[in-house]
């Protein structure tokens, strides 16, 4: 099973490697690990993301049913991501709102999209335990 040194690993198609690089680095803060001619891998949170360039690139920005981001276990941190996104002025798809409210499953979200239409989704629960 996976512990807490271990990483989830995401891939998605980007149609530009540089545009990629100043999007996760740049806007989100993620750190480069490695970049080849044909991918970029970064430290995303704590998991490796892959950027492969390709060119069957989505041609619209729609979350569902394709997205990746990251739960929140801490207000403060999904608080502080918003504050980046409005200084850094990245791409929203759809603003902070709640979903299920009045449910168990209350979450505020956020949607995002890089360069490159790959849909983000950032939440955090009222309910941590809800997280998985």
């Amino acid at each position: 099973m996976r512990e807490m040194h271990d990483a989830c690993h995401i891939a998605i198609p980007t149609y530009d490697l540089d545009a990629a690089v100043d999007f996760y680095v740049g806007g989100l803060g993620a750190k480069l690990a490695r970049r080849y001619p044909d991918r970029v891998t970064f430290d995303f949170f704590g998991d490796q993301l892959v950027c492969h360039l390709s060119e069957d690139i989505p041609s619209e920005a729609v979350p569902y049913p394709r997205h990746f981001g990251v739960s929140f276990a801490r207000r403060e941190d999904f608080d502080r991501l918003l504050r980046l996104v409005e200084f850094r002025k990245l791409s929203v798809l759809a603003d902070p709102s709640v979903r299920f409210e009045g449910t168990a499953e209350e979450h505020r979200q956020i949607f995002l999209t890089d360069p490159s239409n790959n849909v983000l989704e950032f939440k955090r629960y009222d309910d941590p335990r809800l997280m998985y």
